[in-house]
């Protein structure tokens, strides 16, 4: 019974990630300099040339560097951790691993209390994801366009890595370059301690909310509206923050995920909290699946995630 409860935990976890790498449509790559539709572009040098940038607007755009700035320098963080997770009557804890390179890999695993004994990964690359359920010797290895609730979005890697670096994004490019600063809206005027970045794309609203004074990321909210699928939401918090280097990485993070796309309101939420955080890169990127496991079709999966 235990086991199939961790089994359960590893499936809803997938359920609540594949959601946040969702956020990107199937749309050209946008060209620096060009705004995305539904953005408040601030005002800057176009083309090699100044235009007439008001104090206001450099101010907005000054803040979004700052929050640009914080991002930890390090390649590897790595991390023993506690992991929870509440959906309906369930409230679970469970012990872990969290193993992230920088621009290769997302890896989360669960293992049994005491024992040790891995029973789920979860592999997040730009080219693929991978499943393992251990328990029943059976995997799923697949490109993000064969997960058919998400192919009408696209999933991307680089806007769920950003979320557990706790960074700024841009839908569907790997990284944010200063000349990408501007696309940003910022609401200075804000009362109280957080200042709002945001950025619209499509169906998704994207906002930060950032320390006033020292630029920090404290909360992520994603919000996807659509008459046809409903409305899902995504509210990333982070805390706990210890030093990486001359920046500092939230050792912890909570996000909470609630969707009406399916035919029943879904909730869940999930806490890692990570017992220490190291720059460690001994290990590899690359999981090797035994040839004794069964490889499963996406759909199969996602089947059990959606009867949970």
């Amino acid at each position: 019974m235990r086991t199939k409860i961790i089994y359960k935990i590893g499936l809803m976890g997938m359920s609540a990630l594949l959601f946040l790498a969702s956020c990107g449509s199937k749309k050209a790559l946008v060209k620096e300099g060009q705004g995305v539709a539904g953005v408040t572009t601030q005002s800057g040098k176009t083309g090699g040339k100044a235009t007439n940038a008001t104090t206001p607007d450099l101010q907005r755009l000054a803040f979004v560097q700052k929050v640009a700035d914080t991002k930890v320098y390090a390649e590897n963080i790595v991390g023993g951790i506690t992991f929870n997770l509440k959906a309906g009557d369930k409230d679970i804890t469970m012990p872990g691993q969290l193993r992230m390179r920088k621009d290769e890999v997302i890896r989360l695993q669960i293992t049994i209390p005491l024992l040790g004994t891995e029973v789920g990964r979860l592999e997040f690359t730009p080219t693929y994801v991978l499943v393992i359920d251990r328990l029943h010797k059976q995997y799923v290895k697949a490109n993000y366009n064969e997960l058919d609730f998400l192919k009408n979005n696209g999933l991307n890697f680089y806007s769920l890595q950003a979320l557990f670096w706790n960074q700024l994004f841009l839908p569907r490019q790997q990284k944010v370059s200063e000349s990408n600063l501007k696309k940003y809206g910022v609401d200075l005027q804000a009362m109280g301690a957080m200042v709002s970045v945001t950025l619209t794309d499509g169906n998704i609203t994207y906002q930060w909310n950032a320390d006033k004074n020292d630029g920090r990321i404290m909360r992520t909210d994603v919000t996807y509206k659509s008459a046809q699928h409903g409305t899902s939401t995504l509210v990333w918090n982070y805390s706990d923050f210890k030093s990486v280097g001359v920046k500092s990485f939230p050792s912890t993070q909570v996000f909470s995920f609630t969707t009406t796309a399916t035919k029943k309101k879904q909730q869940a939420t999930i806490s890692i909290s990570m017992n220490e955080v190291t720059t460690n890169g001994n290990w590899d990127t690359q999981t090797t699946v035994s040839d004794r496991y069964k490889q499963i079709a996406a759909q199969d999966i996602l089947k059990q995630i959606m009867n949970l």
